[in-house]
């Protein structure tokens, strides 16, 4: 009898000890992008075609660095950064910290928020934009300049910050930063509140901005980072209720008309459709549906 109730103590105890190692972890999941990045102002830093490419890479690797290094400083346990730009494979791999986790290349059902759950306390956004009906902000478009004129959630026109918050907001996981130029952090707050923000430039134009230089862009995400992740329990996740509509606008007619043809789909003008989700998922997956599958796909 005596061993029994000692082997329950012990259990118990494991059971305390579990439970509090459980509480103490921090983790955090970082989106990142390329637009935002400091000193990113054409197509000329945003893909492989481009001739500073290579150098911006370089950037952008170090703006996550920098997010990184502030996050576990400031109490993170764990990170998982998801390469959220163009082809999704522009982060210097081998120049990320090991004990970290890295999303990569698409098609994602969650889209840049890949890899988000209920266990994480917080999201960064790094090097973002501003929306496709954003008149001000470098590069601003949603998903797709070439493709989308506007993108809705219930009603209203959102950005990829907008919907990445609400992707997070599912799993009642907050926003807690944004970097980019003034006219993101101007809309991300706007949308989501206090969070903190990270102006690395300011847009002049849709392909200008008056940017600082790479190393003050770097040690100004480490404190608003720090600053983020140090009252992290002040930040509420965005949710949105169900069922949510989501409504997209093409540039061209035939993706609407084409897409109608589903019984999921309502065509509600020449260049429009709507999609009706239970929840943030359904509503992410119909969206990288739309914007990867084509019917050539290999293999």
């Amino acid at each position: 009898m005596k061993s029994r109730v000692m082997c329950l103590a012990l259990l118990l105890m494991s059971c305390v000890v579990n439970i509090k190692a459980q509480e103490r972890k921090l983790k955090i999941y970082i989106s990142a992008d390329m637009e935002g990045v400091v000193g990113v102002v054409t197509n000329e830093q945003l893909g492989p075609q481009g001739f500073e490419y290579s150098r911006f890479r370089e950037f952008m690797t170090q703006e996550v660095n920098a997010a990184i290094e502030a996050a576990f400083e400031a109490g993170a346990t764990e990170i998982v950064v998801s390469d959220s730009h163009g082809n999704g494979q522009n982060l210097l791999i081998e120049k990320l910290p090991k004990n970290i986790l890295l999303v990569r290349s698409w098609p994602r059902p969650l889209m840049m928020m890949q890899g988000i759950d209920e266990t994480f306390a917080g999201v960064i956004f790094l090097g973002y934009h501003t929306g496709t009906t954003n008149p001000q902000g470098v590069r601003a478009h949603t998903m797709s300049s070439a493709r989308l004129a506007d993108v809705r959630l219930k009603g209203v026109s959102v950005s990829e910050a907008g919907i990445n918050a609400a992707i997070a907001g599912h799993f009642n996981v907050p926003v807690i930063m944004v970097s980019g130029d003034d006219a993101v952090v101007k809309e991300t707050t706007t949308l989501l509140g206090d969070v903190e923000g990270a102006v690395v430039k300011w847009a002049s134009g849709f392909h200008s901005a008056k940017t600082l230089m790479p190393e003050a862009a770097y040690q100004l995400i480490r404190e608003k980072v720090k600053k983020a992740v140090g009252r992290i329990k002040d930040f509420k996740p965005h949710k949105l209720a169900s069922p949510i509509h989501l409504d997209v606008r093409f540039k061209n007619y035939r993706p609407s008309e084409v897409l109608s043809y589903l019984s999921i789909v309502e065509r509600t003008d020449a260049h429009s459709i709507r999609f009706t989700g239970k929840d943030m998922i359904e509503v992410s997956k119909f969206l990288e549906f739309i914007m990867t599958y084509e019917p050539s796909l290999e293999p």
